[in-house]
């Protein structure tokens, strides 16, 4: 996630450098419907250790790599300045150098590739389709002239491809199929990983107006956007309640567990106006889609 004025800007180590740089708080958002996924496959008698890990991983890779070159290009861009109201940068800090974070990002994205041969050997085509479109995606994230971040359509790609894509993929590489099931629960992260980005966008609004950033939120405005974060919780829980209404399963809506969870995150993200006040957010949206997550998971499989 983005930021300058809420870290010392006093270079770290090696290690914490590049840590910082992945953005821990986000990889939630890849763990995620890694977690729902596996969880159907337990149910259905499919689980695929080797391939629920090697899932997993590509899918932490691919975030990474997201997260590398959103670094690299919104500093080309320039929007990423001193002016930065989110956590730090590493390239805008000059923590790192341009060329050395393109070519952190290639390697990550390289190692996504690696992770996925098992996967795509296993599940042939399908599998194939959704690393390369992914990490396209990735790539064109905040890259090119027609970036899903610049144009808006950012929102939709997470919703997405951390939602149905993700969760079926998961899925589909255990057990070599996909159901409607599947379908309609890669909805429940997906909306709450849109969340996230949400409130990025809210934070930012103003500095995105600035740099010709045309996020949803600069499009519709912050009022438009506390609606839309509010409505990806309410989806959410809604998507457990029809599915097990659907399905069976009643110890699932544990998950509905994250509604009185995110009463507060709400008020606080319609009331405050300090971008600096929003950072805590989007740690607390994180975990509202991991606790959402396992306790889908573990009610699935009660």
């Amino acid at each position: 996630m983005p930021g300058g004025t809420t870290m010392s800007t006093q270079k770290p180590s090696t290690l914490k450098l590049w840590v910082t740089a992945a953005r821990p708080k986000t990889l939630g958002a890849a763990i995620a419907p890694v977690v729902v996924g596996t969880a159907m496959a337990l149910e259905a008698g499919a689980l695929h250790v080797p391939a629920a890990l090697c899932a997993l991983l590509g899918a932490v890779f691919i975030q990474i790599g997201t997260n590398f070159s959103n670094d690299y290009v919104d500093y080309l861009k320039g929007a990423d300045t001193e002016a930065r109201k989110g956590p730090l940068r590493v390239t805008q800090a000059g923590w790192v150098t341009p060329s050395t974070m393109k070519g952190a990002t290639i390697l990550t994205f390289g190692l996504a590739v690696v992770a996925g041969i098992y996967l795509m050997w296993r599940g042939g085509w399908p599998v194939v389709l959704i690393g390369v479109v992914s990490i396209a995606c990735g790539v064109l994230y905040t890259a090119g002239r027609y970036s899903l971040a610049y144009l808006g359509l950012a929102d939709l790609f997470v919703l997405i491809f951390f939602g149905p894509v993700a969760v079926a993929g998961t899925y589909y590489v255990q057990s070599l199929d996909v159901t409607p099931a599947v379908l309609l629960m890669g909805l429940g992260p997906g909306l709450l990983a849109t969340a996230i980005l949400l409130v990025n966008n809210i934070r930012d609004v103003e500095e995105d107006r600035a740099a010709g950033k045309k996020t949803l939120i600069v499009r519709t405005g912050r009022r438009v956007g506390v609606g839309l974060y509010t409505g990806c919780v309410l989806g959410a829980a809604t998507v457990v309640a029809v599915l097990v209404l659907k399905e069976g399963h009643l110890p699932a809506l544990l998950a509905l567990l994250i509604l009185p969870l995110a009463v507060p995150v709400i008020r606080q993200l319609a009331t405050e106006q300090n971008p600096l006040a929003l950072n805590p957010l989007l740690g607390a949206t994180g975990r509202l889609l991991l606790i959402y997550s396992v306790l889908f998971a573990v009610g699935w499989n009660v």
